[in-house]
């Protein structure tokens, strides 16, 4: 994978008139950016679980996507960043904090929280985040994935994992189109997460 910072020249082909669109640059944040959050899903099918505790660590992720900056996929090995547009926060850690919420929006749970917090946990939701990145090629996407371990807190062992992912097309060439469908995809994939581990424990 190759991170790059390159300048782009006008009149060389319509896919990099789509990445100009695109409005990229590096891995820097400036004052100026504009700052997006993501929204915790609401939906919870799953079944109630008021005897379980769950702990929610950090999702571990790539150095690509542990950062603030919005992640573009320029090609298949070749990444940029969205110009002018950052997180509020690490991503890992505002998808953290997203879960936690989801899980406390369904009320389904004896508890949950994140590590430090004191619970008495009985199981842990162990995650990965995969891809978190609008596509610029082709038909514009944002597509997340996240790999999802539940794990037993009293014996070390994995009870069940499950990958979970979702696309959502962009609608529009401002960076809030760009965010809106990724969170969007988060949307979906919290809420599979969510029911999933309810229904798992």
């Amino acid at each position: 994978m190759r991170k790059s910072s390159m300048r782009w020249t006008f009149g060389l082909s319509p896919v990099l008139a789509l990445v100009l669109g695109l409005g990229l640059a590096s891995c820097s944040s400036t004052a100026t950016n504009d700052t997006f959050d993501l929204a915790a899903s609401a939906r919870a099918d799953g079944p109630m679980v008021r005897n379980r505790q769950l702990l929610v660590p950090e999702p571990t992720a790539l150095k690509a996507l542990d950062s603030d900056s919005i992640l573009v996929r320029v090609s298949g090995t070749e990444i940029q960043y969205l110009s002018k547009a950052q997180w509020s926060d690490r991503l890992p850690r505002m998808v953290q904090s997203k879960l936690v919420e989801a899980f406390e929006n369904s009320g389904k749970l004896g508890g949950v929280g994140k590590p430090g917090q004191g619970l008495a946990i009985d199981y842990q939701l162990v995650s990965d985040i995969r891809a978190f990145e609008i596509v610029s090629s082709g038909t514009r996407a944002a597509n997340v994935e996240i790999s999802v371990k539940i794990l037993n807190d009293r014996n070390g062992t994995v009870k069940t994992q499950k990958s979970f992912s979702a696309s959502e097309p962009v609608s529009g060439g401002e960076n809030r189109a760009y965010v809106k469908a990724l969170d969007r995809a988060f949307s979906r994939v919290s809420a599979d997460i969510v029911d999933w581990t309810l229904r798992s424990l």
